[in-house]
C-alpha cells in the first residue's frame, strides 16, 4: 500500500512555504534545538551543532538496517546529515557527527535526493541527525513537493529538541523516531553536553505523540504515522531505563512502539569514560526488556 505524506496538504495550501519561512528567520538567532545558542547562523556563527546557514550531508541512501516498519521490502530512504545538536562521548558516527564528515548541497540537490529515493521505491525519506537542519529541510521540501514527493517522513534524532521548533513541524513529519538517551540530567550533561535532557525529551516525546499519535502500521508491515522511540541500553544502568519506560508508558502510552537497542559499543572517546569502555551483556538488556515489559509498553521493534 502506497502512504502519502501529511505534508502534501500543506503544501497545497502553502502553508508548508509559511513554515519554512518561519523556520529560516530562527537562524538569525538560533533556537533550533534545546540548547537554544542564540548565534546568527546566517552571519557564519556557529553554536554547539558547529552549523552555519549551509547545509551538508554525508551520505545517502536506502538502508536496511533499521527498523522493520520502516525498512519493508525496499528500504528506509536515508539522508545522513552532517553535525548534531549532542556531543555524545560515544558516538559510533562521530566522524559524521563531530568532525562533520561529508559535503554541502543546495536545497535544489536536496530536494533532488529525496525524489530520487523515492524514485528508487523507498517506502519513507528518513532525516537522520535532522535538528540543527530543519529550516533547510522545510525549504528542500517545498521544491521536492513541486518535483513530485510525496512518500512518509521520518524524523530520525537525539531527542533534546526545542519544542518551538517541533510545533513548525507538525502536519509536516509523519513518523518521530527520537532517541531517549537519559534519565538522569547529571549524566546526559556529562556524556552528551545537554543540560536538563530528561525534562526536554519528555517534553519533546508529548509533543511528536501529540502531533502523530502511536505508530500506525498497514497490512504489509510499514509504517506511515506515528511515533518509534528508541532507547539504547548503556553499561551499569547508565541510561536510567526504568523511569524512561515507566514515563513513556504512563505519560505517553502503553502502546509505543519502542526499540530497547543492546548494540552499545565503546566508540569515539567512551573509552576514557568507565564504564562506558565496555559493551552492553546480554543479561543488561534483557534486564531493560524486562523493565520495559513491566512498565506496560508491549509494541517491541525488531
Amino acid at each position: 500500500m502506497k502512504h502519502t505524506g501529511m505534508y502534501r496538504i500543506l503544501w497545497e495550501k502553502g502553508e508548508l512555504a509559511a513554515r519554512k519561512d518561519q523556520a529560516w528567520k530562527r537562524l538569525r538567532v538560533c533556537d533550533l534545538c534545546a540548547h537554544e545558542c542564540g548565534v546568527d547562523r546566517l552571519a557564519g556563527e556557529r553554536g554547539v551543532c558547529k552549523s552555519d546557514d549551509k547545509v551538508q550531508i554525508s551520505s545517502y541512501g536506502p538502508h536496511f538496517g533499521e527498523e522493520d516498519p520502516l525498512v519493508g521490502t525496499h528500504g528506509s530512504g536515508t539522508i545522513f546529515f552532517t553535525g548534531c545538536n549532542l556531543r555524545c562521548l560515544f558516538c559510533q558516527n562521530w566522524d559524521i557527527s563531530q568532525m562533520h564528515v561529508g559535503y554541502v548541497v543546495t536545497l535544489s540537490e536536496l530536494a533532488d535526493i529525496m525524489v530520487e529515493l523515492q524514485d528508487i521505491r523507498c517506502h519513507n525519506i528518513n532525516f537522520v541527525t535532522p535538528t540543527h537542519y530543519m529550516p533547510h529541510i522545510l525549504a528542500a521540501l517545498v521544491i521536492a513537493c513541486d518535483r513530485g514527493l510525496e512518500i512518509p517522513l521520518v524524523y530520525n534524532c537525539g531527542g533534546y529538541e526545542s519544542l518551538t521548533a517541533l510545533k513548525l513541524l507538525d502536519q509536516v513529519i509523519d513518523i518521530y523516531m527520537p532517541d531517549v538517551k537519559y534519565a538522569d540530567p547529571d549524566v546526559g550533561l556529562r556524556y552528551s553536553r545537554a543540560k536538563d535532557y530528561p525534562r526536554v525529551v519528555k517534553a519533546a516525546l508529548k509533543e511528536m505523540h501529540r502531533q502523530v499519535g502511536d505508530l500506525q502500521i498497514d497490512e504489509d508491515g510499514i509504517a506511515w504515522r506515528g511515533l518509534l522511540v528508541r532507547h539504547l541500553v548503556l553499561p551499569e544502568g547508565l541510561a536510567g531505563t526504568a523511569e524512561i519506560v515507566r514515563f513513556i508508558a504512563d505519560e505517553i502510552s502503553p502502546d509505543t512502539y519502542i526499540n530497547i537497542m543492546a548494540q552499545y559499543r565503546p566508540a569515539y572517546r567512551a573509552r576514557e569514560y568507565p564504564p562506558l569502555d565496555r559493551p552492553v551483556t546480554k543479561r543488561e538488556h534483557e534486564e531493560a526488556v524486562r523493565l520495559a515489559r513491566e512498565a506496560g509498553l508491549h509494541r517491541f521493534a525488531r
